[in-house]
């Protein structure tokens, strides 16, 4: 019964003898009655299971309802601890319940398969098949069929085809030049590497980069994914690694390369049975493989085991360890000179007008953030766009749309919104760039535009944004007055808002609280930084300081409205000037903006500087 149901049925009743929690049964308690039987729902019963939220807060729920009920404390029902597992009596009649579906379910397939083979041809299934090619004569064969892989000594991919990635590229040359010249390593007593584990974001070329091993260490190299070993039969998931394994140490040297290995290496269950029963074939197969890549039955063949990952912090710690995956590299997205080898080596292939050069510089700046994949897909776009227009050749107008396009969505008709909303959306659109030009800790302005979008954007201001990795408070709360001049904006000129800011105030309240709870710029809270709440995670700080926090967020988000609203009214002149000349052309950029209302008052001060010493400016 439920826990409701315990308190005004039998609690009140006084008929508890004493109340049993198991660790192994964190959701039920078990409720022991008195010697003398009795009957509940007209059932005579010397025990009751009741189903709980948690079984271990079981002791303080039951506390208070005795006080409700102002039973003595000498008089408290006792809480006993077993790690006993509960049985319950009907335990047998669902096994009987559940075996005999189970069985009529097999009974059907046995059945249908019966009848599949009654329907082959007498003369496939006696005369033999003229083909070497193996065949599944039935449902067994074809379940247990041996590992068929075969090794490609030439992937095509070289590692001067991968841009960018230097430093894992460092990294994992390391394993080619060991395959190459074991010699060299052996006589000052290294080993071989047994394992590495490319790590990052989706996009950022972690297979390209394996494949880049593979044909330049040009040993034989099985691949294979995380989910190829994922199987509903017992034991099957295992038995492949097995083969694979073997198949690699008969081809010794060799290399497996094993994608997205958190379909198989995820964190094996804990001692909970409902779980474990559940799993249980998974973590046989990743078993197995622990035990292939650094176990008892390991041997000393020179095996290099590849696997790439985005979901690191799932894995089980057993496979992380030194002696199996010996080298954890992490391929972060690219940065700012990193995307711009990336787009030349992209742009080589797409038709331009002018040289690759001449784009990808202006492109890498406006794509902080973006992964190779990304920057990929923008070339393609564009070139896309450039047959769908039926020009010769791909240009800037080209790169830009595909840009936008991949930013914020595919362009939708200008009337979709009212000639109003238009107004209303530039006027918000200019608060954004107009705060982005005039203060000093903001990034460049590139472009402004009120086009709607597929993204249910109804417009948008792009910065060229920095790869910095260290802001300071001034930054951050420029940062916040920039992204407040929308709303700041509408308030100004037309006297009321929309509810089109609220993405900016989600964006504006996050960061405030970041600044208080984790950064420590806030001097009343103090150099303090507290984690992020989760949905199920408790505060580590009392009311009191909840409140003053929450107090401090609103002061905070309020200067940077009022410091907002401030320079916009001071420069109330431009921003009708910007407004009015973006709801007359639509898109505006850098050069349109700086034609209209000037340039940037801090300027030289937005500056990017490549690696090989040339400046950037918008």
């Amino acid at each position: 019964m439920s826990w409701n149901e315990f308190v005004q049925k039998v609690l009140i009743s006084g008929e508890v003898k004493n109340v049993t929690v198991n660790s192994q049964a964190p959701h039920k308690i078990k409720v022991n009655l008195h010697d003398n039987i009795t009957s509940i729902n007209g059932k005579k019963v010397h025990h009751i299971y009741v189903n709980v939220r948690k079984s271990t807060e079981v002791e303080t729920m039951l506390r208070e309802e005795e006080k409700k009920l102002h039973i003595n404390p000498l008089e408290y029902i006792p809480v006993v601890i077993s790690d006993v597992e509960f049985i319950p009596d009907d335990t047998m009649y669902q096994f009987s319940e559940v075996t005999a579906y189970t069985l009529l379910l097999l009974a059907g397939v046995m059945f249908i398969l019966a009848r599949m083979m009654k329907k082959q041809p007498p003369s496939s299934r006696l005369t033999k098949p003229s083909s070497p090619k193996k065949q599944t004569s039935n449902f067994f064969d074809m379940v247990f069929e041996s590992e068929t892989s075969t090794p490609e000594t030439k992937t095509n991919v070289k590692f001067k085809d991968v841009a960018g990635m230097q430093e894992a590229k460092e990294e994992v040359m390391e394993f080619v030049h060991f395959l190459k010249n074991p010699a060299q390593y052996k006589r000052l007593g290294a080993k071989l590497p047994r394992g590495c584990l490319l790590t990052g974001p989706p996009g950022v070329g972690k297979t390209m980069l394996a494949k880049a091993v593979a044909s330049e260490a040009g040993v034989p190299f099985y691949a294979k994914a995380g989910s190829d070993f994922v199987e509903m039969i017992g034991g099957l998931g295992a038995r492949r690694i097995r083969q694979l394994f073997q198949k690699a140490r008969d081809a010794a040297p060799s290399i497996i390369y094993i994608d997205e290995l958190d379909a198989l290496g995820a964190a094996r269950s804990g001692g909970d049975k409902a779980f474990s029963s559940a799993s249980r074939e998974k973590d046989q197969t990743l078993n197995q493989m622990l035990v292939e890549m650094d176990g008892m039955l390991s041997t000393q063949h020179q095996v290099i085991v590849l696997a790439s990952t985005n979901r690191a912090d799932i894995l089980d710690k057993a496979l992380l360890r030194p002696g199996r995956f010996d080298r954890v590299v992490q391929i972060d997205l690219p940065n700012r000179q990193e995307r711009l080898e990336i787009l030349n080596h992209h742009l080589k292939c797409v038709k331009l007008k002018d040289k690759p050069e001449n784009y990808s510089k202006q492109l890498a700046n406006e794509t902080p953030g973006m992964s190779g994949a990304d920057l990929a897909n923008i070339c393609n776009e564009a070139a896309i766009y450039a047959a769908r227009e039926n020009d010769d050749v791909v240009d800037k107008k080209h790169l830009d749309y595909a840009l936008e396009r991949v930013l914020a969505g595919a362009p939708k008709s200008s009337t979709s919104i009212s000639p109003e909303e238009r107004k209303i959306v530039a006027v918000h659109e200019s608060g954004h760039a107009l705060m982005g030009w005039l203060l000093e800790h903001t990034e460049i302005v590139s472009r402004v535009s009120i086009i709607p979008r597929s993204k249910a954007m109804l417009g948008f201001s792009k910065t060229l944004s920095s790869d910095g990795y260290l802001y300071s408070e001034e930054q951050l709360f420029d940062r916040m007055c920039m992204t407040l001049g929308g709303r700041a904006a509408e308030s100004l000129i037309y006297g009321r808002i929309t509810h089109g800011a609220e993405d900016d105030l989600n964006k504006v309240t996050d960061l405030a609280y970041a600044q208080i709870k984790q950064f420590g710029f806030n001097p009343n809270i103090g150099p303090i930084s507290y984690p992020k709440e989760g949905d199920f995670q408790l505060r580590p700080y009392s009311e009191a300081l909840a409140t003053t926090i929450d107090v401090e967020v609103r002061n905070l988000i309020k200067k940077a409205y009022d410091r907002t609203l401030k320079t916009l009214q001071d420069n109330k002149n431009l921003l009708e000037k910007l407004s009015s000349e973006l709801l007359k052309r639509e898109t505006l950029n850098y050069d349109d903006i700086e034609l209209v209302i000037g340039p940037p008052i801090f300027k030289s001060k937005k500056q990017f500087s490549y690696e090989d010493g040339t400046t950037f400016k918008a």
